[in-house]
C-alpha cells in the first residue's frame, strides 16, 4: 500500500516510561499527542508496589499532562517478592491498575527490586489469573553465563514454557520482545498470550550500536539483536495477527547518565514514536496493518474499549532535535538531528 496520508483511529503505547517529577512533566506531553492511553512502568525509585501507590503516581501524570491534551496513564505495580495476593484483589478492584510487572532481578534500568525466581511469587501469579489481571514480563535471564545475545530466548525455555504451562489462563504479555523465537513463542501459544514490539527493536539491528563507533544512545534492554530478528519482528508486526500491537518503551534518560562509565540502557522515541513505526511499516508495505497494531490489537487484549478519536498522519518529512527537554538535563531522541519521513497532521 502507498499512500501519503494515513487517518487511524488514535493509537496506545502498551509500554511506556514516564520517569516522575520535573523529568515525567517535561516528557510526557511528548507522549500525549500521539497516545490517548499509555501502559506506564513502575519501575520508579523506589518501585510502584501497591494500588496506593500507583493511583498516587496516576494523580501527579495526569496533573503534568500539558493544557489542551486528552492523555490517560494506565497503571501497573512492581512485582516483588513482598507483593501479596491481597494486593492482587484490590488491584483489580480499583479499575485503575491495569497489571502487574516482572523484572527479573537486575534486567534492566531500576530493576534491583525484581524477582530472582517466579517460582516464589506463584501465590501472586495464582491469584492475578483468578482476578483476570495482566502479567507483564521483561523477559531476559539475568544469569551471567548466558550471552547478553541469547537472554531472551533463554528465558523463554527456562520461564514462559513452564509459566505458560502452570499457569493457562493467566495473559501474559512478553513486552519488547527481540527475536525470532520470542516469535515464534507466541505465535506457538494460545491467546492468553501476546507481546508487544517497539520501534527501535523495528527500525534497528545491532549494527546501530557501532555505527562508526559506539552509539550509546542506541543501547537498550533487551539489547538490538541480529538483521535476521529484525525482520522477524516487521513481520509479527505487519501481519494483522492481533497477539502483537505497539510498545514503545520509550525511556528518558539524562545524557550524562547514556555517557557514564556505566551508561543506562533505554531508547527515548516518545517523540516520534507513530511516526516511527509508520516508516517501519512503509518499509514492510503494510501500512493498512498500522491502524490494527497501533489502535485495536492492544485495546483488545487489555479488554478496554478501542479509542473513537482519530489522529492522521501525513508523508511530510521534518527534523528531530538535536535533545529534547528532560527536567534540569536534556536526553538525546531517537534519529537526533536526522529527519523523520512522517507527520501528524496539524
Amino acid at each position: 500500500m502507498h499512500t501519503d496520508r494515513l487517518d487511524i483511529v488514535r493509537p496506545d503505547d502498551w509500554h511506556l516510561h514516564l520517569r516522575d517529577g520535573e523529568a515525567m512533566a517535561s516528557v510526557v506531553g511528548h507522549t500525549a499527542r500521539r497516545f490517548a492511553r499509555a501502559i506506564v512502568m513502575p519501575n520508579l525509585k523506589p518501585p510502584v508496589t501497591t494500588v496506593a501507590q500507583a493511583l498516587a503516581y496516576r494523580d501527579r501524570i495526569l496533573a503534568a499532562v500539558p493544557a489542551g491534551m486528552t492523555f490517560e496513564p494506565l497503571m501497573t505495580l512492581y512485582l516483588t517478592r513482598q507483593t501479596t495476593p491481597q494486593e492482587i484483589v484490590a488491584a483489580k478492584a480499583s479499575g485503575l491498575v491495569h497489571a502487574v510487572k516482572f523484572y527479573p532481578q537486575g534486567a534492566t534500568t531500576n530493576s534491583a527490586a525484581g524477582v530472582s525466581d517466579l517460582a516464589t511469587v506463584y501465590p501472586v501469579l495464582e491469584a492475578m489469573e483468578q482476578a483476570d489481571l495482566p502479567l507483564l514480563v521483561h523477559g531476559e535471564v539475568t544469569d551471567p553465563a548466558v550471552d547478553v545475545f541469547d537472554r531472551e530466548k533463554t528465558f523463554i525455555d527456562r520461564h514462559m514454557v513452564p509459566l505458560r504451562e502452570r499457569f493457562p489462563g493467566l495473559r501474559v504479555v512478553f513486552e519488547h520482545i527481540t527475536t525470532a523465537d520470542a516469535v515464534q513463542f507466541v505465535q506457538s501459544a494460545t491467546a492468553n498470550i501476546a507481546a508487544t514490539i517497539t520501534v527501535h527493536h523495528l527500525l534497528l539491528n545491532r549494527n546501530a550500536l557501532f555505527d562508526g563507533g559506539v552509539r550509546p544512545h542506541h543501547y537498550c534492554a533487551p539489547v538490538l539483536k541480529r538483521e535476521q530478528h529484525r525482520q522477524a519482528l516487521l513481520r509479527a508486526a505487519t501481519g494483522g495477527d492481533p497477539r502483537f500491537f505497539l510498545g514503545t518503551d520509550s525511556a528518558p534518560h539524562p545524557r550524562e547518565a547514556k555517557l557514564a562509565d556505566c551508561g543506562c540502557a533505554g531508547i527515548f522515541t516518545a517523540h516520534a514514536a507513530i511516526e516511527l513505526y509508520a516508516e517501519a511499516f512503509d518499509e514492510a508495505g503494510k501500512l493498512e496493518n498500522l491502524e490494527g497494531f497501533a489502535s485495536f490489537h492492544g485495546p483488545d487484549f487489555y479488554r478496554l474499549p478501542r479509542n473513537t478519536e482519530r489522529l492522521v498522519l501525513e508523508r511530510k518529512a521534518w527534523t528531530v532535535p538535536d535533545t529534547v527537554p528532560l527536567g534540569d538535563s536534556v536526553c538525546v531522541p531517537m534519529r537526533a538531528s536526522g529527519s523523520v519521513a512522517w507527520s501528524i497532521a496539524s
